[in-house]
Parts: C-alpha cells; structure tokens; sequence
C-alpha cells in the first residue's frame, strides 16, 4: 500500500477541483441555522443527508473517479466501520467497479447492510485483534485492484474539503463569514480538507477537531506536535471515530491548520443526537452528533460568533437511536 512521502498533500487547487468532480452526483446538503442570539450564531450542515448518510460519499467519489479507466476493472478495496464503506460502495456502482470493504465484526447492522445494499462485498474482522489494512493488501494483491484509504489519501481529503467549500458559499449567500468550524475526526481526512478550503477562503476561521473521550487522539498531537495514538482500540458510541492515530497526510495539514481539538462523553453525544431529532428534525449518529454536542455543553464557546457544526452522517441503528431519545 500507500507509504505517504508527504510530497503530495493536497492543497486547496485540488478541493475546488473535486468539487467540479463531484458536482454531478453529490448533494449540496443544507446549512440549517440552529439559533441565532446575541451570543452568537449555530448552524449545522447537514451532511447526513448526503448520499450515503454521510460526508464519506464526496472523497469516496472523488477518488474512484481519479482511477483511470484502464484499471477500473479489478475494483477497489477499503477499510471503514460503515460510512467509508458505503461511500465507496455507492461510487463504485456508479463508477461500474467491483468493491470489497474489509469491516470490524461489530459495526452498526445498518452499515453494513448498507454497503452490501450498494453492492460491494464485506470482509469482517476483529477490531480488537486484527489489522484491517493487512487483510485489506492482502485482498488487494490477489486481485489487483486499487486501495482506497478512508482518510490518508490525497483524493480522499479534497474530496471531503468540498463540505468546507459550501459551508463559506452558504454563509456568504446570508452575509455572513463563519469564525469557527468544528469537525468530527478519526484519521482527521474531513477535518484536513475543510480546514484547507476555509485557510485559503476565510483564513480567520478557527477549526477545532471534535472525538470521544479517551479517543482523542487530534486533540492529543495537536497539542504535542506529534502524532499520539489512543491507548484502546473500542469502547465508544461513536463508533466511526475510533482511528487509532491521526494520518501522515492529514496531520501534516491539520497540525498547521487546526486551532485545537474537544473531547465529548458518549452521554453527550448520545444527548446531541436526541437534540438534533427533536429540536432539528435530523438524524446524526453519535460520531456525527459529537461536534454538535461540543457546542451544547459549553467545550467551544460562541462568544459573539459565527460558528459551523459538521453533522458529519445519520447511519444510526434503531436500537441506539432509541437509547438516545431514552425510549
């Protein structure tokens, strides 16, 4: 596989180009205005109504679309909890390839549902036991097909920056100019493309990575200046931030471009899904509810400003759902 050489990050020429790439099959997700008080404005993208349920879809289609067509047909592999694999999944289908994604035994039922829905073909492994990325070149090998990273991957990371694109266009088309924005992270692929979109259009704008406690490993190296890993592989409701450490490429950018990282409990989380279904009649999965949940319990202040919540997917079972909304 892949060992990044740090020559080919990505750079903001390379979003606005995903962005014309993409433009044709993914959804321009609505920026819902949360409150807007005196001590400030929130609002929310929306990208669980993304195709997929999530943000995965934009990089996923970015990158497949990159593969030339000569290799096409062997197909694709990855590694994803759930929101990769379908993003993939979907783009593959669309794109006329085959793909395999390698997934943990204990991923949500709606995810991998999902991505079997799509069409690819799901490998399981153990998360606490097994590497996903060896089994994956493993697979990879024998059949000769392209590796598609969920998050360190140069294609991956424009792709996402696309979210960060459209948060600034649709703030400008309300007059306004965002002064934070905060993204879930777990190999930190979304937050390294939408900081390089606002660094180049609102250079101001902070941006803060959100992760579960005892999971925050951005928030850990960022403020170290090296990349730390987490010391548990499992054992949180934000199942899709679980990444063990923060990527090559994605720390070489966010390490410059991200103000700092939160931590966020699974009650909070769990509270912030209840909170964007009753009060915002959307549905976010805990890992897509933790930056809202920094928010609504004070880790991030508003202050006066303008403030930006990536609702980064929806891809929740019923049965968490319900644990959520305390039914």
């Amino acid at each position: 596989m892949d060992t990044p050489t740090l020559t080919d990050l990505p750079v903001f020429a390379d979003v606005e180009a995903a962005s014309r790439r993409i433009a044709a099959e993914a959804v321009r997700t609505p920026l819902i205005r949360v409150f807007d008080r005196p001590e400030g404005r929130l609002f929310v993208k929306a990208e669980c109504l993304q195709r997929t349920g999530s943000f995965k879809f934009r990089g996923a289609f970015n990158r497949l679309s990159m593969i030339p067509e000569s290799q096409r047909a062997p197909g694709v592999v990855a590694c994803s909890s759930g929101n990769h694999a379908q993003g993939v999944a979907l783009a593959a289908r669309i794109l006329g390839m085959p793909a395999t994604i390698v997934m943990p035994e204990d991923s949500p039922v709606i995810k991998v549902a999902n991505t079997r829905d799509y069409g690819a073909e799901v490998v399981f492994y153990d998360r606490a036991t097994e590497d996903r990325e060896a089994i994956a070149e493993e697979i990879r090998a024998a059949r000769g097909a392209t590796f598609v990273h969920p998050y360190d991957d140069p294609g991956i990371i424009a792709g996402q920056g696309t979210a960060g694109l459209e948060i600034v266009q649709q703030l400008a088309e309300m007059g306004l100019r965002p002064d934070a924005v905060l993204a879930s992270a777990s190999g930190g692929g979304l937050t390294a493309g939408v900081s390089l979109a606002l660094e180049a259009l609102t250079p101001d704008c902070a941006v803060h990575t959100c992760e579960p406690a005892g999971f925050d490993d951005h928030a850990r190296s960022l403020a170290s200046g090296e990349r730390l890993s987490n010391a548990l592989k499992t054992g949180s409701v934000c199942d899709g931030l679980l990444a063990n450490m923060p990527g090559h490429r994605t720390f070489a950018i966010n390490s410059r471009t991200v103000t700092s990282g939160v931590a966020v409990t699974d009650e909070e989380a769990l509270a912030a899904v209840a909170f964007a279904a009753r009060r915002l009649k959307i549905v976010l999965e805990p890992s897509g509810a933790i930056g809202l949940a920094a928010i609504l319990n004070g880790k991030i202040p508003l202050e006066g400003r303008t403030v930006v919540v990536i609702g980064t997917g929806g891809n929740i079972d019923d049965a968490m759902l319900g644990r959520a909304l305390g039914l």
